[in-house]
């Protein structure tokens, strides 16, 4: 069963884009597929030259940590962890320098609003300042794009509208390239582009 077919697109650095349309039309494996998280039985996926689909194990793997940010609806944070090590987790696993990740994750963290909950833990948190720990840590090796998939889908309508600034203010302030599968027309209409998916083709 062929779940995207015949597709083609292209984000601009520095462009917060949307990917909009139906349950079970394809945006979600869309989104897995750009972000190497699931590869494709044919087609290319490409990031600044670099040809995704030829990189494999630890290549693959060191890529994505330092390139791609993902932002997922049900945040996938680790219970265990407070928010700032949360944040700090895949600097970490790049190998950068442990004090200066940890400095630049409480950067990030006081920027979102979250410099009062660095040493809370997930369960400690609301939705909204769960998803901002996210974001944060989507945003700790400075990638080349952050990749969202329905990030404000578990969030009340409030915190939906501050998610949505929070995006256009990081593309403004840091140039950061977004990427987002929503059925929120509201951040839909934020955006600098939006495509509409339906039946794994888009338009």
């Amino acid at each position: 069963m062929e779940v995207l077919r015949g597709l083609s697109i292209q984000v601009k650095q520095g462009e917060l884009a949307c990917i909009i349309g139906p349950s079970g039309c394809g945006k979600s494996t869309l989104l897995h597929v750009l972000g190497t998280l699931d590869v494709p039985d044919q087609g290319t996926v490409t990031m600044q030259g670099t040809d995704l689909l030829a990189l494999k194990g630890k290549k693959l793997a060191q890529f994505r940590n330092k390139r791609i940010g993902f932002v997922f609806q049900f945040h996938h944070l680790l219970p265990e962890f407070s928010a700032l090590e949360n944040v700090c987790i895949p600097g970490w696993l790049a190998g950068r320098k442990k004090s200066l990740v940890k400095e630049e994750a409480l950067q990030l963290l006081e920027k979102l609003g979250l410099s009062h909950r660095v040493d809370n833990k997930p369960s400690q948190l609301s939705g909204g300042e769960q998803q901002r720990v996210a974001v944060a840590r989507a945003l700790i090796n400075q990638p080349s794009i952050i990749l969202a998939d329905e990030p404000t889908g578990n969030l009340d309508s409030a915190n939906a509208r501050e998610l949505h600034q929070l995006f256009s203010t990081l593309k403004k302030e840091l140039g950061q390239t977004f990427l987002i599968v929503t059925h929120n027309e509201e951040l839909a209409a934020q955006s600098d582009r939006v495509w509409t998916m339906k039946d794994g083709m888009i338009s």
